[in-house]
């Protein structure tokens, strides 16, 4: 049977077989989400500014917030951004992967200014997952893709989270099913050298490779890359951290020796707490509304490692709201 489905309310989704229909979407000026080895990426042609701009509508996400451009190898990023020798340095390194530079524009970019929020830098990067770089091949362009759900919200490790968030605002999925890494990329500037944004690519992975310990500057004043803004990755209640006893009116998402009504890993791995955090943040906000629950608490995180990218999502994700309208 063909992979193919058509909704009366909702995207059409591809298939891995039918990648060469999803790459029409794109370079028809559509909107297709597509996964990476971080999370599920809400595709545009980065060169087509009314495409781009389908991106910032579909999800809700302000204008001055910019996107990454996904690219099927460094060649690619190298007719837009300019590389200096830490940039050839880790792109050597780390790519394909999830590691996103934010890089100096060419003069002669042709990439819409909406993707940079007006900044004269651009974050790019080349993903791992050979379906991403298969597709990225075949639309021949820039890719602008943030994550694929609506703005603020948790983001999308699975097909059926793009649906539910985004539904018919969007015009396709192309489904590889779950995402291996399940937190974005991290984010480094390279002028001058800093961390932007933790991710599934470890800090202190990046620190071996060069020799030295990064400089953080993961919540400026002014958002200079994606994944800044102090409020994010939300689910629909608010979010207590670092609890290790039951409350009644908390649904707990556990960790290790904290077993909750779901569990990110009960063997403490944070590779696989990493995995499932979207997806897990998605479940236990179902499970909290079915049972009645007001809040969502969730176990202590060790501040290492991946544990870092994970406690800076679930820190925004607890953070206060901003008000609506």
């Amino acid at each position: 049977m063909a992979s193919t489905e058509t909704r009366r309310h909702g995207p059409r989704v591809f298939g891995p077989q039918e990648i060469a229909a999803a790459a029409d979407v794109l370079r028809g000026g559509g909107l297709l989400a597509f996964p990476t080895e971080t999370v599920y990426g809400l595709g545009a042609d980065a060169t087509d500014g009314r495409a781009v701009a389908r991106i910032f509508a579909a999800k809700g996400r302000p204008a001055f917030n910019p996107l990454i451009v996904h690219v099927v190898d460094k060649a690619a990023a190298e007719a837009f951004a300019v590389f200096d020798a830490a940039a050839d340095d880790l792109a050597m390194r780390f790519w394909p992967g999830p590691l996103t530079l934010v890089l100096p524009l060419r003069d002669d970019h042709e990439l819409s200014p909406l993707v940079t929020a007006g900044l004269e830098t651009v974050a790019v990067r080349v993903p791992a997952s050979p379906l991403a770089r298969d597709l990225l091949g075949r639309v021949g362009r820039p890719v602008a893709a943030p994550s694929a759900n609506p703005s603020g919200r948790v983001s999308a490790t699975r097909a059926i989270h793009v649906i539910e968030g985004l539904g018919d605002r969007i015009d396709g999925v192309l489904d590889g099913g779950a995402c291996r890494v399940g937190l974005e990329s991290t984010i480094l500037r390279t002028a001058p050298l800093a961390l932007l944004r933790e991710g599934g690519l470890a800090a202190e992975e990046i620190e071996a490779a060069l020799g030295h310990v990064l400089t953080r500057d993961v919540t400026p004043g002014k958002v200079q890359a994606p994944g800044q803004l102090s409020s994010h990755y939300a689910p629909g209640r608010p979010v207590r951290l670092s609890v290790t006893d039951r409350d009644p009116d908390a649904a707990l998402l556990g960790f290790g020796l904290v077993a909750g009504d779901l569990t990110l890993s009960a063997q403490g791995d944070l590779v696989e707490a990493a995995a499932n955090l979207f997806d897990h943040l998605h479940a236990i906000d179902r499970l909290a509304g079915a049972a009645g629950k007001t809040r969502i608490d969730v176990a202590p995180i060790p501040e290492k490692g991946l544990g870092r990218a994970i406690n800076d999502r679930l820190r925004r994700a607890a953070a206060p709201r901003a008000p609506k309208g």
